[in-house]
């Protein structure tokens, strides 16, 4: 099992295998055909309040992580994940984020979550 994070706006790459943007809105200024998207499951995105929280600086990126998993814990999510283990198992799978620090970004801990 192969999981990759990237940035959505690095040009795609031949190792990404299946392309899937983990982000809840479409990345600014980018053209769908040039981000080579194969799939948008915003049910396992932070919601809007999780996101504006953690960007309005108001926490760290820990608990941030800790606030994640519980969202990703519910049954939509949960039904998500294991798609997307599924496509993990069946090849390399690149998470696609326009976090300028994917490492540090919901991305990440989706990753963590992903080969675990």
């Amino acid at each position: 099992m192969s999981v990759r994070v990237r940035r959505v706006y690095e040009p795609p790459g031949p190792g990404d295998g299946v392309r899937v943007l983990v982000d809840r809105l479409w990345p600014r200024g980018l053209a769908k055909d040039a981000a080579r998207v194969e799939h948008w499951p915003k049910g396992v995105t932070p919601s809007t309040e999780l996101r504006r929280w953690y960007h309005a600086g108001e926490g760290s990126y820990e608990e941030f992580a800790e606030r994640y998993e519980a969202e990703l814990a519910g049954p939509e999510a949960a039904g998500l994940l294991h798609e997307l283990r599924a496509l993990a198992c069946g090849g390399t799978v690149t998470l696609l984020t326009a976090s300028k620090d994917p490492e540090r970004s919901h991305a990440a801990v989706l990753a963590r979550l992903l080969r675990d």
